[in-house]
């Protein structure tokens, strides 16, 4: 919808000398998240993929786990005084037969670009209410730290609004032989994911068993268990863990890399899938 980016005039200073010139921004709107009617979540996201980002939202949330849970998602008409359509507002209606979780006042959430959860609560919710398990696939998953090494630069490589803007994050999935099969973009993190989540989701390929999720910043236990949710067996981070996330980790068998920076990393739970040499 050509909302990605937005052009602003800026003032820049190089070396003591200042000139007007425009500048191009990531773009940042608040999303409303509906579900079968109802309001759910409110998200501050880059637009884009926005049916993507609601659906991978709904399975880090234990809604929704294959496509065939999912009717349909629609923009909301009438989300101004006037009748307009802001593309702001999504609802997703799910399939006959599929329950609706209880939407009271107390569940209601507001996301952030940078929010995470916390505490042992987080950790029973994620156990008990993952619906794939997290899978190798049918071959025993063996990763090379060579193979570990070089997918930041791939990432970095496909990030063509980072190239623009410098103001995004994004998320990858590689197969386990290093072949990048998609990556998303957004001002959260955790947005990224769940548009990649999302997109498996109505592609029909949850659970990603097999999978590599790679994120450009830190590993939060949100990330972790985003990844959870979805199957995914490792996820590598340019940056540090935090410690929820890698009991998160642990727990669940998961593959949890950090600091992965050039041929730097490491390896804080699920080392059984590192092949050192």
């Amino acid at each position: 919808m050509g909302r990605v980016t937005a052009r602003r005039r800026v003032i820049r200073i190089r070396d003591g000398a200042a000139g007007a010139r425009p500048d191009t921004l990531v773009a940042e709107e608040p999303m409303e998240i509906r579900l079968d009617g109802r309001p759910l979540a409110v998200t501050m996201r880059t637009p884009g993929d926005d049916f993507a980002l609601a659906a991978g939202f709904l399975v880090s949330e234990g809604v929704l786990a294959d496509a065939g849970e999912l009717a349909n998602i629609v923009y909301c008409a009438g989300a101004t005084e006037d009748g307009g359509n802001t593309y702001n507002v999504v609802d997703v209606r799910l399939a006959p037969g599929v329950p609706v979780p209880d939407i009271t006042l107390e569940r209601n959430v507001y996301t952030t670009s940078s929010c995470g959860l916390c505490g042992k609560a987080s950790l029973d919710a994620v156990r008990t209410t993952a619906r794939h398990a997290v899978s190798d696939g049918p071959v025993p998953l063996r990763l090379t730290p060579r193979l570990l090494a070089g997918l930041p630069q791939r990432l970095r490589a496909a990030q063509r609004v980072f190239d623009r803007t410098g103001g995004l994050h994004a998320a990858a999935l590689f197969s386990a032989d290093g072949e990048l099969l998609d990556v998303r973009e957004d001002v959260g993190r955790h947005n990224a994911v769940d548009k990649l989540v999302g997109r498996a989701l109505q592609q029909g390929r949850l659970p990603l068993a097999g999978a590599i999720l790679l994120v450009s910043g830190r590993a939060s236990f949100e990330l972790v268990q985003k990844a959870v949710m979805a199957g995914i067996p490792v996820l590598a981070a340019v940056s540090a863990p935090s410690s929820l996330a890698v009991e998160l980790a642990e727990e669940a068998g998961m593959t949890l890399v950090g600091f992965l920076r050039g041929s730097s990393m490491n390896v804080y739970a699920g080392d059984h899938r590192i092949a050192l040499e």
